[in-house]
């Protein structure tokens, strides 16, 4: 399948602008498009799996293409109605609307959309070792989620470098996909105690050393070199990266990334649904989850838009109200002239 881009117009408002065009974003969308909202998906992108060769572990589209998948969810969006529109999200603030919640949203390129709600689904950036030719070999042979790749990696020499305080559970984890697992030290102490005997139990090595490089030959992983010069010989690097969630367009709001329970990284706190302490303001997928696969980035974007949606009938039903009670009040004027006028209201 060719994929092939297609933008939209950007409007002046929306009733919820989506930021991040990956899996829960775009299902947040689709949706929100489905309830009859109008909707936009400012999309940066740069989605994280972009160098995977295909998305696993997801019911009827095992071994797709990242970008095929994201084109599919695109032109969904768009046969419902919805909008996505390429940018990048610099800021957002609350606009004073009355009662009513709503945001102005202002890209890099100086545009500037509003909304009643938001949606962020804008991912995480991986925070890599800085050890040559790691980067470059990220999400082929350097990997970091046994359910993403293992598979993949299957029976083959795994070498699992400890950058984190989850090193031993990886090691332990790729162990069931391979034999042959080597835990590497790095610049971390070695295991001792228990950890040294569960690994020791289940036949994974250690090897002490700081990992200076990788080796590569005819563009396939083949070891890793150790400070000293050893060369240990592996055929996929598991790495464990920090992962900060891309928020830093909420920092106006006063939604900044905290420190995930797990130590993985930063994220921002929500509860279930992916409602946020903003009021109006609404997350999903790794932005809020660092370790959520697509499968359950898609269902944390549904699940939210679903909230969202609730939350403006909540709203719109309120103004009903007001205005069955006062025919001539400003709010039921400014109501009427916006379902009459559109976005001619604004000059447009």
């Amino acid at each position: 399948m060719e994929v092939v881009m297609v933008t939209d117009q950007l409007r002046n408002g929306y009733d919820v602008v989506v930021v991040g065009g990956g899996a829960a974003g775009l299902s947040g969308a689709l949706m929100l498009a489905r309830a009859r909202r109008s909707v936009v998906v400012i999309d940066a992108g740069a989605p994280r799996n972009a160098p995977a060769a295909g998305v696993h572990g997801l019911l009827a589209r095992e071994g797709m293409r990242p970008a095929e998948l994201l084109e599919r969810g695109r032109a969904e969006v768009r046969g419902y109605g919805g909008h996505v529109v390429p940018g990048e999200v610099r800021t957002v603030a609350r606009e004073d609307n009355g009662e009513d919640t709503g945001f102005a949203v202002t890209l890099a390129d100086g545009r500037t959309v509003r909304a009643r709600r938001l949606l962020v689904a804008a991912g995480v950036v991986d925070e890599l070792p800085d050890i040559p030719g790691l980067r470059a070999r990220w999400g082929r042979d350097v990997l970091h989620c046994p359910y993403c790749h293992g598979w993949e990696v299957r029976d083959q020499a795994v070498g699992v470098l400890a950058s984190g305080p989850l090193a031993v559970h990886q090691a332990l984890l790729f162990r069931q996909w391979s034999a042959d697992v080597t835990l590497l030290s790095h610049t971390m102490a070695p295991p001792t105690g228990e950890e040294a005997e569960r690994l020791a139990a289940r036949g994974v090595n250690v090897v002490e050393g700081e990992v200076a490089s990788l080796e590569i030959v005819e563009d396939r992983l083949v070891g890793v070199r150790l400070s000293n010069g050893a060369l240990v010989s592996r055929q996929a690097l598991v790495v464990a990266p920090r992962m900060v969630a891309r928020a830093d367009f909420l920092a106006e709001l006063g939604l900044r990334p905290a420190e995930h329970p797990g130590g993985a990284g930063e994220h921002i706190p929500s509860d279930a649904a992916g409602r946020t302490d903003v009021p109006g303001v609404w997350i999903a997928g790794n932005v809020t989850d660092l370790v959520a696969q697509v499968g359950s980035a898609a269902a944390a974007g549904a699940a939210a838009a679903a909230q969202i949606n609730a939350d403006l009938v909540a709203e719109d039903t309120r103004q009903a109200v007001a205005a069955w009670r006062d025919p001539f009040s400003a709010e039921s004027e400014a109501r009427v002239c916006e379902l009459v006028m559109g976005d001619r209201r604004h000059g447009l």
